[in-house]
């Protein structure tokens, strides 16, 4: 989907803003944003209502959809190619958004929950995927809509994983199909992560 031309400013998007603390009878304040940069003039852009961690950093060629957000130490990179986000996508602690110079952009659709600590590298993630902590996901890999790639697993460069399975290991391989139980769990992630940001919002204010 195209967001190149969806915009807010990125910077008033960072400025969370002048917190004011007390410490030996003195006000103080102490700035409290995210890292959000351009790259070759190319700037960020976001839909609307998302949110970003104090110091997640997010740079160059990156557009999301709306209520996205991006966690503690996640790093959305789009220097040397594109990153494209849906909608309800959320990038979690300590999880890396990357890809190859002219050769993989990384393209995610709606509902998309890329668990702490996971790589995903130039590769497409379909509707509906949850990509588990410390997973990683290579170079033109693509995730079917509906999937889950299992905490730990290593998705091969150029792997298609059908949809609606579970794959794990290393190399990851599919396990199983995705039962109700667990297409609950990539179902209310997304819609977790809207409620977790609007507590820190909260916090915020």
């Amino acid at each position: 989907m195209d967001r190149t031309n969806r915009t807010i400013n990125c910077f008033d998007l960072a400025a969370k803003q002048l917190k004011p603390q007390k410490k030996f009878n003195v006000c103080t304040y102490i700035l409290i944003m995210a890292i959000i940069k351009p790259v070759k003039g190319i700037k960020p852009k976001f839909g609307d209502d998302c949110y970003l961690s104090d110091n997640a950093v997010v740079v160059g060629d990156v557009a999301m959809g709306d209520n996205c957000s991006v966690w503690f130490n996640a790093v959305v990179r789009g220097d040397v190619c594109s990153i494209r986000m849906g909608d309800n996508c959320n990038i979690q602690d300590g999880a890396v958004i990357h890809g190859t110079l002219n050769y993989s952009e990384t393209i995610m659709g709606d509902n998309v929950s890329i668990g702490h600590n996971a790589i995903v590298h130039g590769c497409t993630i379909e509707d509906n995927v949850l990509i588990g902590m410390g997973a990683i996901v290579m170079d033109r890999a693509v995730i079917k809509t509906g999937s889950i790639i299992a905490a730990g697993a290593v998705v091969l460069a150029n792997t298609v994983v059908e949809p609606g399975v579970i794959y794990a290991g290393t190399p990851a391989k599919k396990v199983k199909d995705v039962d109700e139980r667990m297409k609950q769990v990539v179902d209310k992630t997304p819609s977790n992560y809207i409620m977790y940001s609007k507590w820190f919002r909260e916090s915020d204010s």
